[in-house]
């Protein structure tokens, strides 16, 4: 099949022709963690004997900020709001009114109880974290919209104390955006510092930063590395790599919309991964063209020419092959762009995705910046055993028993019979004593 070139070697082909390259350039995203393992285990080694003192110093190295401290001042954080374009503001809060309305609904009951079995009353409390760290990328971009991703369901779970992490500018500030989002947010305190040393304060605390219960929010290879390492300190919500979107996408798609939710991915990162699966090769041909022409406009072409060398177009023979493909990717973001008799079809067939966009209307900026989901989601396949941040990730729970005589006489029985097949006999006496006369 013969189709313009692209000026960037996006796969386009059939699914069944894929070549096992094809295939593993296409499931092997994100997975490069070992070619950053020695740099950064340095970097936490430090952090954990230095603190404040080797976080500074990496503020040189690699944010070219001479800092003298490492919180952000609440003056700092009043004057960048008072910069900002009160429009900007006005949308910054919907964003978060949104996202903190959605979070809210998914909070558990704080205490429940049941009582199956008479005089055995079993219970579940569930309190939120004393402590958690928000991690905020910086580099490329600013992302305010990571602040609210990140802090707002902290706060909705009712933490204690949120604070956030994000790196310097080159002139020691912070990008005002990212402190205005931070106030809406109501984080506590925000510390200039990126990247793995940044992971590292949070896990082991320094003279400056805290040390937290817990550690969310996106980042590169190497905050996610650090991630990965420091969880005897601290937990973690999951790995969350380069950015990546999978469309299903029928002849009801818009090829206009597709190529145009390609290039919204590929903007991110030149790791970023987009790929459309479609059964219908007059589709995937209008798609193709359409990425060809609208690239050539974009403002970030240059990561978006990188990111494409990571994406693919793919033909099926059917609808089922483009789940099954789906399903065995597990995408950050599935946009799923059938016909509506088709819609519920595809979504009640999947398996693994991070956060699901039904329809043409449904793109994923959208969730991105303000329809209220959340937007830091497992990448790289980890769909298949995480699910994307929420509410619960800010949450611990403990179970509770209160049993009368009469209901622990009704399982006495089986608890010493099973406890003594177990060869633990005192566990039996205790049941035992508690009904000798």
């Amino acid at each position: 099949m013969k189709v313009q070139a692209i000026v960037s070697i996006m796969i386009f082909k059939k699914l069944s022709e894929l070549s096992d390259s094809d295939l593993n350039k296409l499931h092997s995203r994100g997975k490069g963690l070992a070619d950053v393992g020695a740099s950064v285990d340095a970097i936490l080694e430090n952090v954990q004997k230095n603190g404040d003192a080797a976080i500074l110093e990496y503020a040189k190295q690699f944010d070219k900020a001479d800092l003298k401290s490492l919180q952000v001042t609440s003056a700092e954080i009043e004057e960048a709001v008072a910069s900002l374009d009160s429009n900007l503001l006005k949308h910054l809060r919907q964003a978060a009114e949104n996202i903190r309305r959605f979070h809210a609904a998914q909070l558990p009951k704080e205490i429940w109880y049941i009582e199956e079995t008479p005089g055995i009353v079993l219970g579940q409390k569930t309190i939120p974290l004393s402590k958690v760290g928000c991690y905020v990328p910086g580099g490329r971009a600013s992302y305010p919209s990571t602040v609210l991703m990140t802090a707002l369901p902290a706060k909705v779970a009712g933490v204690t104390e949120v604070i956030v992490c994000t790196p310097p500018l080159a002139d020691g500030t912070v990008h005002p955006l990212t402190l205005a989002a931070c106030k809406i947010a109501g984080v506590d305190k925000i510390f200039k510092t990126g990247g793995a040393q940044a992971i590292a304060g949070m896990a082991y605390g320094t003279q400056s930063i805290p040390q937290v219960d817990k550690i969310v929010g996106p980042g590169n290879v190497y905050v996610t590395y650090a991630k990965m390492k420091i969880r005897d300190y601290a937990e973690i919500d999951f790995p969350a790599g380069p950015s990546e979107v999978l469309i299903i996408a029928d002849d009801f798609a818009d090829p206009k919309m597709a190529a145009a939710d390609i290039l919204a991915q590929a903007e991110h990162d030149p790791n970023s991964v987009s790929v459309l699966v479609t059964p219908s090769e007059k589709l995937a041909k209008s798609v193709f063209d359409e990425v060809e022409k609208q690239s050539r406009t974009a403002k970030r072409k240059e990561i978006i020419e990188t990111s494409l060398k990571n994406s693919a177009i793919l033909m099926t023979g059917n609808m089922d092959e483009c789940i099954s493909f789906s399903n065995d990717f597990g995408p950050e973001h599935l946009q799923i762009m059938v016909s509506p008799d088709m819609e519920d079809v595809v979504l009640n067939q999947i398996q693994n995705a991070g956060s699901v966009f039904v329809g043409n209307y449904a793109p994923v900026p959208a969730g991105d910046y303000a329809s209220g989901t959340n937007h830091v989601l497992p990448t790289s396949g980890y769909v298949r055993m995480y699910s994307g941040l929420n509410t619960a990730h800010f949450l611990k729970s403990f179970t509770i028993q209160r049993i009368s005589k009469e209901g622990l006489g009704e399982i006495k029985d089986a608890v010493i019979d099973l406890a003594e097949t177990e060869g633990l006999f005192e566990h039996a006496e205790a049941i035992r004593k508690r009904f000798e006369e």
